[in-house]
């Protein structure tokens, strides 16, 4: 290559991406609620980059430090970096919430209460809150005891309260029960909706809870934990090791004590040294913390929110005939959200009762919480069918809800596999096998994201519903292997021909399709490659776009979140655009689109190019050979290409640069959302 590559940190480009969200929360065209909401989500997000991120930043600056002064301190930039990254997006999100959406909300008669009194004239209804409801979860602990031992929840609310009595100070906790009451409560008086934290009923009340006590403090704090669990390779049942690991997980290094401002030095040394904090975790914060919360803020007005789209039921589906007799015709393919996942719910809950369907194989990552499929495939093993369930019980944070169902499942007579301790799972896969006249006939699914019928209703995906008997059979060589249980042998390799399978053929067969554009751009043919990823970091593959944009192909990429490839730059990356798009719905689809001297190459799957999807997963990519199918989804491609509203490039400074140019307003999620319902329309 001509010049040496460079990335962009995998952390500051995660920062990067929450800022964009941050910049939904900003802007007036959305709905004002929705608004709130961006901001809920922007705190979420970040709650995660410090149980999951920030341990890491963490690490590397102490290993930094022991390093000689000489040698290189990156981590330690990167650290301090996030760091002010983090204040300067903190900032704007206060500047948000109190200058523009609260003001917002009372001109729509709503008063969020934030940092003021209670009215008097709802005293009477939030004191009768506070004894009937509030007090039942309130556990005040004497700190100033030795003998009273506390630990501090991961991401709970406490206050800090300094109380006098008798002469005597003592540092008090006090538990914001917001796990077990609503964060907000409301009460209307005549026109006016007030909104009140549940953290300021507690800390307007603190003389009822402290009778004959002088209040003299009263300060906020959380304390964020490490979210990493540490699995030892097959020591007995995973299921049980998870378990006792996710108990460790609320026990974790703290990554963040978020105090509100103005506690007296001497009691913060106190506090930090009881709960055994380190000085680098201590973070002043606001009054509030956890304003993820916000979504629960309890205003229901329809002019404030998106107009609704309901769900499209798609018009080339058959409700009055077998889902799997109309595989025998040709493929389908469910764009979610965006149309109706039902079809997905028929798919299993035909094959459950379905006298000639045998067997059926699934990978389940991330199960809903009230899973329809998952009751589908109960019934299927009590209606005597062989079903076998990878389930990934290392999904991070759903790890509980998967064992959950696990159990439930094992003990209704599906075989349950596990992946390999060092080895996730990400493939999101299903395979149906009927016995029709004496012959196994095949039935699949294969898609970009998880079977939960809940975020199917606010993520974009695309699941293909196949009776392809090559592609299927090669799924079921996937299941074959994932049931020993075992990390893939280099010597023992399956030949996957058709479909892409990390830790076997992937990395290599996307670095083949790649080299054939760079080939075609070095003769003079036409070459250009898009690509849809959630996360982009993988270096090799990274590398590889570099060279292929250094040769001339022309290549276009829409990245949700994680993006290391640093785009328009000079010799290395000018034929590079990357399109980010944060809107209504998340984006979640993986698309891989190569030219092909025009031939045009299509294929989808579960697998982000993350170093953790390449090396660490199970993840498996598809291709779409149905040509109407693949003339749609490049449409929708070209769709998102197109969009100057809610898409942003970004450059090669990391920044989110809004999309100016001449072309009419065009809003990709829109379009494709009329693409698909006018389509059915000229179907019906």
């Amino acid at each position: 290559m001509g010049i040496t590559p460079t990335f962009f940190d995998r952390d500051l480009s995660w920062l990067a991406f929450n800022d964009r969200i941050l910049q939904e929360a900003a802007k007036e065209s959305v709905p004002l609620l929705e608004r709130i909401r961006f901001l809920s989500i922007y705190s979420s997000n970040l709650d995660e980059f410090y149980r999951v991120r920030m341990p890491v930043l963490m690490a590397l600056h102490r290993l930094s430090g022991k390093e000689n002064d000489d040698n290189s301190t990156d981590e330690s930039a990167n650290l301090q970096k996030a760091r002010e990254v983090i204040f300067q997006q903190l900032e704007n999100f206060g500047h948000i919430l109190t200058g523009q959406l609260i003001p917002l909300l009372k001109k729509n008669h709503i008063h969020l209460l934030y940092n003021e009194a209670i009215p008097e004239q709802v005293l009477e209804k939030v004191n009768d809150y506070l004894y009937s409801q509030v007090m039942a979860f309130l556990q005040p602990v004497n700190l100033s005891d030795e003998k009273n031992s506390f630990f501090p929840g991961n991401n709970k609310l406490y206050f800090l309260v300094q109380a006098e009595e008798d002469g005597i100070e003592r540092n008090w906790i006090v538990n914001i029960p917001s796990d077990q009451l609503s964060r907000f409560y409301s009460v209307t008086i005549e026109t006016i909706q007030f909104v009140i934290f549940l953290d300021d009923i507690i800390r307007f009340n603190l003389d009822k809870i402290f009778k004959g006590a002088n209040i003299k403090g009263c300060f906020s704090f959380k304390i964020t934990r490490d979210a990493e669990i540490d699995l030892k390779d097959e020591y007995g049942d995973l299921s049980d090791q998870i378990e006792k690991q996710l108990l460790k997980r609320e026990a974790g290094l703290a990554t963040r004590f978020l105090h509100q401002p103005g506690i007296p030095l001497r009691v913060l040394y106190f506090i930090t040294s009881r709960f055994n904090l380190s000085s680098d975790s201590i973070t002043a914060g606001g009054k509030y913390h956890n304003l993820k919360d916000l979504d629960q803020v309890p205003v229901k007005n329809n002019e404030l929110v998106y107009d609704k789209w309901p769900p499209i039921s798609p018009a080339d589906i058959n409700y009055e005939q077998s889902i799997f007799d109309q595989l025998k015709k040709k493929d389908l393919c469910i764009h979610l959200p965006y149309q109706s996942y039902n079809p997905i719910l028929r798919f299993f809950n035909e094959a459950a009762i379905d006298k000639n369907v045998e067997e059926i194989y699934v990978t389940l990552y991330r199960v809903a919480s009230n899973s329809r499929i998952v009751n589908s495939l109960i019934s299927a093993a009590k209606n005597g069918k062989k079903v076998m369930v990878m389930i990934e019980l290392k999904a991070r944070f759903d790890e509980a809800n998967n064992i959950k169902w696990a159990k439930r499942m094992k003990s209704a007579g599906v075989q349950i596999v596990y992946s390999a301790s060092a080895l996730k799972v990400h493939a999101k896969t299903a395979l149906v096998k009927h016995r029709i006249d004496g012959r196994t006939v095949y039935s699949g699914l294969l898609s970009t994201g998880n079977f939960n019928e809940t975020t199917a209703a606010f993520y974009t995906d695309h699941i293909m519903i196949t009776s392809n008997r090559e592609l299927l059979r090669e799924v079921e060589l996937l299941f074959l292997f994932l049931a020993k249980r075992t990390k893939p042998d280099p010597d023992d390799l399956i030949n996957f021909e058709h479909l892409f399978v990390a830790q076997f053929n992937l990395q290599q067969r996307f670095i083949e399709l790649i080299d054939r554009e760079i080939a075609n751009a070095r003769q003079g043919l036409p070459a250009a490659i898009t690509i849809k990823l959630n996360n982009l970091e993988e270096r090799v593959l990274i590398s590889k776009l570099y060279e292929a944009s250094q040769a001339g192909v022309k290549i276009s990429l829409i990245v949700r979140s994680i993006c290391c490839l640093v785009p328009g730059v000079a010799g290395m990356s000018e034929n590079i655009t990357i399109t980010r798009i944060v809107d209504r719905y998340l984006e979640h689809g993986r698309i891989f689109l190569f030219h092909n001297n025009g031939q045009q190459d299509l294929y989808m799957g579960s697998s982000d190019w993350m170093n953790r999807n390449i090396y660490h997963r199970i993840e498996v990519c598809f291709p779409v050979k149905d040509e109407a199918m693949k003339a749609e989804i490049i449409t929708i491609l070209q769709l998102q290409l197109n969009d100057n509203i809610q898409a942003v490039r970004i450059d090669e400074n990391l920044n989110n640069i809004k999309i100016d140019n001449a072309k009419p307003p065009d809003q990709s999620q829109r379009q494709i959302y009329l693409l698909l319902k006018n389509k059915d329309k000229e179907l019906v």
